[in-house]
């Protein structure tokens, strides 16, 4: 096994592949300058020092899935539930495109009481007020992707968690990795720009199985990847880790975000919420180790609190706007700037 590190990124810098054993090296290295300092200049090379924030609006919290790892999931009933009628969702993507954003997430548990005709409401009057649209709403029927499409949505967010088959099994009862991956290969035939991700630490993970998460990614291509460190919920049936663990999964996940600017230097990648949530400026770092996209939350204050997947989630008492004024300034103290369009890759 080649364990060369620079000699690994000078070739994923070259040709963006590597095989099996180099990523594994990357993951296994010490050396986090040299990644990151490779990674960085991919991201500066291929997608420049723009940053492109993503208005984020959580709009149910209900799930039929019952996911181990998750706050949402059907059975914690100590969570307090809501739901936004359209009126409310097309109100708060209205306010935030005020604040300047140009491209709004609407994130939810699988919630089935937005059905299609729903749905097509929010996302033709969303559309109409100009902003790129991402969908994160879970796993759904060919047919409700290609409406949700049809009616104008840009993007759609669907995580894969993980690729190792076991470790899918014991932490999402009821649910298939083969059906998972089944709705990410139809988004991406449908034409969206198409988003997954991993989560890191989660319980039976290992180094090798990451890697297996890395080149499945790179084999679809994602266009955008979401990567975030695990963090213990306690209304949920996993055991608590070590709380040093925090750090291990916050490096690992700063890995991950370099490995894939290498491999896919084109590729959006958000500076995730769950970054900063386990490391003061974790949003800051992963920018500066390959990561281009920020989604601050524009959730207003009495919602967002109870979107809980995990607990101690930041600025849940900040507003909109506040976080809208707080994250621009932070982008601009490591000397990079606003994007003023979309990002979408062409």
């Amino acid at each position: 096994m080649n364990t060369d590190i620079t000699v690994i990124l000078n070739k994923g810098s070259i040709k963006h592949t590597l095989n099996k054993s180099e990523i594994l090296s990357l993951l296994k290295t010490k050396d986090t300058n040299k990644l990151f300092k490779v990674a960085n200049k991919i991201r500066k090379l291929y997608v420049g020092d723009e940053v492109h924030l993503r208005a984020l609006i959580e709009f149910s919290n209900y799930c039929q899935q019952n996911c181990l790892y998750c706050g949402l999931r059907r059975d914690n009933t100590k969570l307090i539930r809501y739901r936004m009628e359209p009126n409310k969702i097309i109100d708060l993507v209205q306010k935030a495109k005020d604040y300047g954003y140009k491209t709004i997430v609407l994130q939810s548990g699988q919630d089935s009481y937005y059905t299609i005709e729903k749905m097509k409401k929010i996302i033709l009057a969303i559309k109409n007020l100009n902003v790129a649209l991402t969908l994160s709403i879970g796993e759904k029927t060919f047919e409700e992707y290609r409406a949700y499409r049809n009616a104008g949505t840009d993007k759609y967010l669907l995580k894969i968690e993980t690729t190792d088959q076991n470790v899918y099994n014991k932490l999402n009862p009821g649910m298939s990795l083969k059906n998972r991956k089944n709705c990410i290969k139809n988004i991406k035939k449908l034409g969206y720009e198409t988003g997954s991700g991993i989560i890191v630490g989660l319980p039976g993970q290992t180094l090798e199985s990451i890697v297996e998460d890395i080149i499945y990614m790179q084999s679809i291509p994602v266009d955008m990847v979401g990567i975030g460190p695990f963090i213990y919920n306690p209304n949920t049936p996993i055991t608590c880790p070590p709380k040093n663990n925090n750090n291990t999964y916050f490096e690992l996940s700063l890995k991950i975000i370099a490995i894939l600017r290498i491999l896919i230097p084109d590729i959006n990648i958000p500076a995730t919420t769950a970054m900063e949530t386990v490391k003061p400026n974790g949003r800051l770092i992963a920018l500066q180790s390959g990561a281009n996209v920020v989604m601050p939350n524009a959730t207003e204050i009495n919602y967002k609190k109870y979107y809980e997947i995990y607990p101690g989630k930041i600025c849940l008492k900040d507003s909109p706007e506040h976080c809208r004024c707080c994250i621009e300034s932070k982008i601009k103290s490591i000397k990079r700037y606003i994007s003023t369009d979309v990002g979408i890759p062409q």
